[in-house]
């Protein structure tokens, strides 16, 4: 390898090298000032590199943010894995079980900065990250709700599932809002919360359980309905038949 060979591939990992430092630093920022507040000096000075450095490899703020969210995003998925680490054979309430701590966990992860960044993008939006959240989510809630429906058995509507799949998200969610009312009050210096610390686990276990009372008498009614409408199917028949 010649010398300016060693010198370009030099540049290039240290390229790389200066690319991660500023999604790591402006995921931070971000999440802590939203993107108005933000500016590139501040990434910069948060990543340790060149002012220029935002404009070079992202070509714009803009850009660095929504790239930002998207490294956030993925690196919380690789630490906190959607399925919960639960097998695809797995019993239905097993990968239930899974994908709801899989969730709480990364919310409660003082590195997660996709939520908190979103959250600043609500307060003031942007529209910036509206495209990519949308893409990114979607194979997250096809299966979430196709363990939903699976719980749910062959008789549910569709209807029902988007229904019960919504529940069980607004659940989680619930757990968010206490994370995050309890993080502004710990940020504005307030001796107080507004909620009290739960542990993860057994919160998880809480709406699993009360997911799955709802879901099953739900099933339960589904099956019964069923069963009734083909035993009233079969008595139309038998009658057509003994007048034929």
């Amino acid at each position: 390898m010649t010398d300016n060979e060693i010198r370009m591939r030099k540049q290039r990992i240290d390229g790389k090298e200066t690319r991660q430092r500023l999604l790591d630093a402006a995921s931070m920022v971000f999440a802590e000032k939203g993107f108005r507040e933000t500016t590139n000096a501040d990434i910069c000075e948060q990543a340790k590199v060149n002012t220029a450095s935002v404009n070079y490899h992202f070509g714009s703020k803009e850009e660095l943010y929504v790239e930002a969210w998207k490294h956030s995003f993925d690196k919380s998925l690789k630490d906190h894995p959607p399925d919960g680490g639960v097998a695809p054979d797995a019993p239905a309430e097993e990968k239930l079980r899974g994908r709801i701590l899989s969730f709480m966990q990364r919310v409660a992860d003082p590195k997660t900065y996709e939520l908190e960044i979103i959250h600043k993008e609500m307060a003031c939006p942007t529209g910036l990250l509206q495209g990519v959240i949308h893409s990114s989510l979607d194979t997250l809630h096809e299966g979430f709700k196709s363990v939903v429906a699976e719980l749910l058995g062959k008789d549910a509507a569709e209807q029902q599932i988007l229904f019960c799949y919504m529940n069980v998200v607004d659940m989680c969610f619930g757990f968010v809002h206490q994370i995050h009312q309890n993080k502004m009050m710990k940020d504005s210096q307030v001796d107080r919360k507004i909620f009290p610390e739960c542990d993860v686990e057994a919160f998880a276990e809480h709406v699993l359980r009360f997911c799955m009372a709802g879901i099953g008498s739900i099933r339960k009614e589904n099956e019964r309905k069923s069963a009734s409408s083909k035993k009233h199917s079969k008595k139309n028949m038998n009658k057509t038949r003994n007048k034929s």
